[in-house]
């Protein structure tokens, strides 16, 4: 797919305009669905390419990490690409069945990339990776989402301590 056509068609299938309440809080006039484009297999399948490009050379990391909801399919997606195995990160431990935060197999040392859908002010992402790194220590190599909405996100991330990268950013999708 050419990055014309995958332009095309992540805005086509993601964004939506009107008046919408973020999870951050903040309001919006345009909201980035990430159902619209990780239900749709092509478009799964080269942003799942694009980024195991960013992640890095597959020898650098041992496992991808997905935060519930949005990272789970994109971690899913590069993992069946590249053969790295996943991790999915709850929002909250579960208080049934085995109690975990983390599914998947995790070890200390690990080195994982961490994956999300929408970067707005990055607090998912970080929440991720810090317990990734506090609780598990493992290493967080680097954030990589779908679509940075340049709303303070990567430099939120950055700040926390970790490298940044983005398959796509609101400017690169004409949102103004």
């Amino acid at each position: 797919m050419t990055d014309a056509d995958f332009l095309r068609a992540v805005s086509e299938s993601a964004l939506l305009r009107g008046d919408f309440t973020l999870r951050s809080g903040r309001k919006s006039s345009y909201y980035l669905d990430k159902y619209g484009f990780v239900t749709r297999p092509e478009v799964l399948r080269e942003l799942a390419v694009r980024v195991a490009a960013l992640a890095g050379d597959a020898s650098g990391y041992d496992r991808l990490a997905g935060p519930e909801l949005g990272g789970v399919p994109i971690a899913t997606a590069v993992g069946l690409l590249t053969g790295k195995p996943t991790v999915f990160v709850r929002n909250a431990k579960k208080d049934y069945g085995t109690a975990k935060r983390f599914e998947g197999t995790l070890e200390r040392g690990d080195r994982v990339v961490v994956t999300e859908d929408i970067a707005t002010s990055g607090g998912q992402a970080i929440e991720a990776a810090r317990l990734l790194r506090d609780d598990c220590g493992c290493e967080v190599v680097r954030v990589v989402v779908a679509i940075d909405r340049e709303e303070g996100g990567r430099e939120a991330v950055e700040e926390a301590g970790f490298a940044f990268a983005s398959v796509l950013t609101k400017t690169e999708l004409g949102i103004d």
